[in-house]
């Protein structure tokens, strides 16, 4: 071994990326053109992300919260602006870098999960598309069910799963080739609020355990900052960074932590910047 070479960061980065951010935005915009004309979704965004953070994104309905996430997860292209990912342009025009998409992982607000795999080829469907082997990718879909809390449910299907366990699956799906990246918008929207309450506590978990970056998308602000190290606040249309509020609790969270003094303050102040939008 080489006493000399460069210790392995703590996120498992390389010497190379250890000090570029993970995910970085500048200028970056989005119009669509219409028979009424052209619409300013997002406009002029800028935001620096670093490994490990957990940022979450919230504003009005319309706001561009989902096309900036879209823009970030190479499923829509910017009109302006550039997207990079550990210092690599993801966009270059319209087209996507694929090399880059690979560091990525998304999970939308339905699971989609197949109705005719089980919860354990699910999650490892996106190793079997890269080529790794059955014995390989059915042990690390393994690991990730019971990380996400389905050991003992890998044979069953969806159809047998409740909504929270089909977004647990979901996750797993999303970290099975192990993203650099994680991009969640509005998973837990659909849920009841004790279930979601649980899932917040989970994913909380799970992103310490893996020590994923995270940019997640909701309406919710008690959950918002219940699980972000910063909240990002887009304005109504043109989407716009309003505010960046840095969320000063440690983690891991726990649900006492929303009676709080300062919490609630936060989610006060929040709320209250939203409704001046009115």
């Amino acid at each position: 071994m080489d006493i000399n070479a460069p210790a392995p960061s703590p996120t498992g980065d390389s010497p190379a990326t250890v000090g570029v951010p993970r995910l970085a935005i500048d200028g970056v915009g989005r119009d669509f053109r219409t028979k009424a004309g052209i619409t300013h979704a997002v406009s002029n965004v800028n935001l620096t992300i670093h490994r490990g953070e957990f940022v979450a994104l919230i504003g009005r309905s319309g706001c561009g919260k989902t096309t900036l996430l879209r823009m970030i997860g190479g499923l829509l292209a910017p009109t302006a602006g550039s997207i990079e990912v550990d210092g690599r342009s993801l966009w270059s025009g319209s087209q996507v870098d694929a090399s880059v998409i690979t560091k990525l992982g998304f999970v939308f607000q339905e699971s989609n999960l197949f109705p005719w795999y089980t919860v354990l080829d699910n999650i490892a469907l996106p190793l079997e598309l890269r080529g790794v082997g059955k014995r390989e990718r059915r042990a690390r879909a393994a690991e990730l069910a019971a990380l996400v809390g389905l050991a003992g449910f890998e044979k069953s299907y969806p159809r047998e799963l409740s909504g929270g366990m089909r977004q647990r699956a979901s996750i797993a799906r999303a970290l099975s080739t192990e993203p650099e990246l994680l991009l969640m918008d509005e998973p837990f929207g659909a849920l009841d609020a004790l279930t979601r309450e649980r899932m917040n506590l989970e994913l909380q978990r799970i992103v310490l355990e893996t020590r994923a970056t995270v940019v997640f998308v909701t309406h919710d602000i008690p959950e918002a900052v219940f699980l972000a190290d910063r909240v990002v606040h887009l304005t109504p249309r043109p989407g716009r960074i309003r505010q960046i509020v840095d969320i000063p609790f440690g983690k891991p969270r726990g649900v006492d932590l929303q009676t709080d003094g300062a919490f609630n303050d936060i989610v006060r102040n929040l709320r209250h910047d939203l409704d001046e939008e009115d």
